[in-house]
């Protein structure tokens, strides 16, 4: 069994208005106890809602569809030591931001693949896999 780890870029696709329809369809081909999420990438859906235009709009849509559907995995003394051996190991060999490292840690850890569109910035991250979002354009 494959379980996956959802980059909040994964996430809010899933939440616009007009999502592509292959990650849709995708999506819900996989079985829920095999969806986990960040609290790191949790903490970046937050403050994105909060810079939007519809704040608590946005804040329901994540409370209400996002956290329900998926397992939310904390940053955790574990998590931060395998973010803190990656963070040695790469040293200045990357640009990855702290909080791109801890999502990458966090997916390590727990045996996950990374679900997210940015799949060139974590090619750095030794062992770590990583799944595009599927291709398909949005509906009109």
């Amino acid at each position: 069994m494959t379980a996956y780890l959802f980059h909040a870029d994964a996430i809010a696709e899933a939440l616009r208005p007009q999502p592509r329809p292959a990650y849709v369809e995708w999506l819900r081909s996989l079985p829920r106890e095999e969806q986990f999420t960040s609290a790191v990438s949790v903490a970046e859906l937050y403050r994105g809602a909060d810079e939007s235009r519809d704040p608590a709009g946005n804040i329901r849509h994540i409370e209400e569809r996002v956290l329900p559907a998926v397992t939310v995995l904390p940053f955790d003394v574990a998590t931060a030591r395998t973010f803190g051996e990656l963070k040695a190991e790469l040293a200045a060999a990357t640009d990855l931001p702290t909080r791109e490292l801890q999502v990458a840690a966090t997916a390590l850890y727990h045996g996950l693949e990374l679900v997210t569109a940015r799949t060139g910035r974590f090619r750095q991250v030794p062992h770590l896999k990583v799944r595009p979002l599927p291709r398909s354009r949005r509906t009109p």
